[in-house]
């Protein structure tokens, strides 16, 4: 006779196994509403209006705050081991391209920021940006991007509201597509220290600040080169400079060190080629 505590407990076991399985199709959906972003994002940048431009800097922050926060609820939840079946990894890196890549270029094209006739050099950091991507070590094993870490939506924020010069704002959109290609180290916002720490406290105050800025934006013409909201623009640029700067002395160091390290004696001798792995499909 089959002990009814038994089949009880199973029940209870699997009912705790579907809550689980549920949070974990909610932390999925939690990151696919970038996609939902995105193209909220493309139907204003259809419009092309001042307007449409500020609602969609704002809509990729809020894609940006999703991002920064979704990996976080998947560790908690383990949703690799509930959901094996199924790679956040590739719904994430498909939202990332899609709002911090390509809507951001689409946005630099359709508010004109740069010279007549260039905005072919846009195919650039569209192409640098996939490179990174499908880059296999796009990050280190010590917790670091690397390569310029395709922050396009931040690049298009200083351009539309700056206003720069048109062959300055192609200046920096080639000097930063060229970086990606560069093994350079740029911080990562969820590993651990106190210097990361402060790094994550110095990017929530910007992001603030940019958001009120965004707020404080023109919806009716495009943003003048001149007057408070440009000055401030301009102030918060501190902390870019500041994690550029950081993530630079990090790589100079690290190449430094890789220089200094002793090399292997070619005396020694070279070990034992490791038999070919069985096929998987053997």
């Amino acid at each position: 006779m089959q002990d009814p505590f038994a089949r009880n407990h199973r029940g209870t076991h699997d009912h705790a196994s579907g809550a689980i399985r549920f949070a974990a199709w909610c932390v999925h959906l939690y990151t696919a509403l970038g996609l939902v972003i995105a193209a909220w994002i493309v139907v204003l940048l259809v419009q092309a209006t001042p307007g449409a431009f500020r609602g969609t800097f704002l809509l990729m922050v809020l894609a940006t705050f999703v991002d920064a926060t979704d990996g976080t609820l998947a560790r908690k939840i383990r949703v690799k081991k509930v959901l094996p079946q199924f790679d956040g990894r590739k719904l994430d890196d498909l939202t990332d391209f899609l709002t911090y890549t390509c809507l951001p270029l689409m946005l630099i094209w359709r508010a004109e920021l740069l010279p007549q006739g260039m905005n072919g050099w846009l195919i650039l950091p569209l192409l640098a940006s996939a490179y990174g991507f499908c880059q296999v070590e796009a990050k280190t094993d010590d917790g670091y991007f690397l390569g310029f870490p395709s922050l396009w939506n931040v690049v298009a924020l200083y351009l539309y509201m700056l206003q720069l010069p048109g062959w300055m704002a192609l200046g920096f959109v080639i000097v930063l597509s060229l970086m990606t290609f560069i093994p350079s180290r740029y911080l990562y916002p969820s590993q651990p220290g106190a210097f990361n720490m402060l790094n994550n406290v110095l990017g929530a105050l910007w992001a603030g600040m940019v958001t009120w800025l965004l707020v404080q934006l023109p919806s009716d013409r495009i943003p003048p080169a001149q007057g408070t909201t440009w000055t401030l623009a301009l102030y918060s640029l501190s902390y870019p400079a500041f994690y550029m700067l950081a993530s630079w002395v990090i790589t100079l160091r690290h190449w430094q060190r890789q220089r200094q390290s002793p090399r292997p004696s070619d005396s020694k001798p070279m070990p034992e080629p490791e038999p070919a792995p069985a096929s998987l499909h053997e």
